[in-house]
């Protein structure tokens, strides 16, 4: 049986791992929107040394930090706190993972084809649970 040091370390080990994927996540969407770390730290109001720290998984940013970022790089928020683990991620969908990891197109572009994917994903399931009168002969 683990001792409780044992599963100590190893939530600081899972914890270290999250926050250090968060950080390659967010590097990544960077880089894909052609923006430096300065340019970004402009952006958001968050330091540059800070910034290159999440990005090297050295800080975990807090709530507020993370929506700043997404909004220095267009993208959404949502995407950063299911990263960082504060919120769940929703249901999967081929539709949905094809264009998120589209490099073709630009983080904007992409938060609006998905808006109007679950746009039309919502509009076909509330019509599909109304029922159609019968009339019976």
């Amino acid at each position: 049986m683990d001792s409780p040091v044992e599963g100590v370390a190893a939530a600081g080990v899972a914890v270290t791992t999250a926050v250090h994927d968060l950080g390659g996540f967010i590097r990544t969407q960077r880089e894909a929107a052609q923006v430096s770390l300065r340019q970004l730290a402009k952006r958001t109001g968050v330091s540059n040394p800070y910034l290159s720290q999440i990005e090297r998984g050295l800080r975990k940013p807090s709530a507020e930090v993370l929506a700043q970022i997404a909004k220095g790089l267009r993208v959404s928020a949502e995407v950063l706190y299911v990263q960082a683990g504060i919120l769940e991620q929703k249901d999967s969908s081929p539709v949905l993972d094809a264009v998120l990891a589209d490099t073709a197109i630009s983080e904007r572009h992409k938060q609006l084809l998905v808006e109007i994917y679950e746009s039309f994903r919502r509009e076909n399931a509330t019509a599909t649970t109304q029922t159609v009168p019968t009339t019976h002969d």
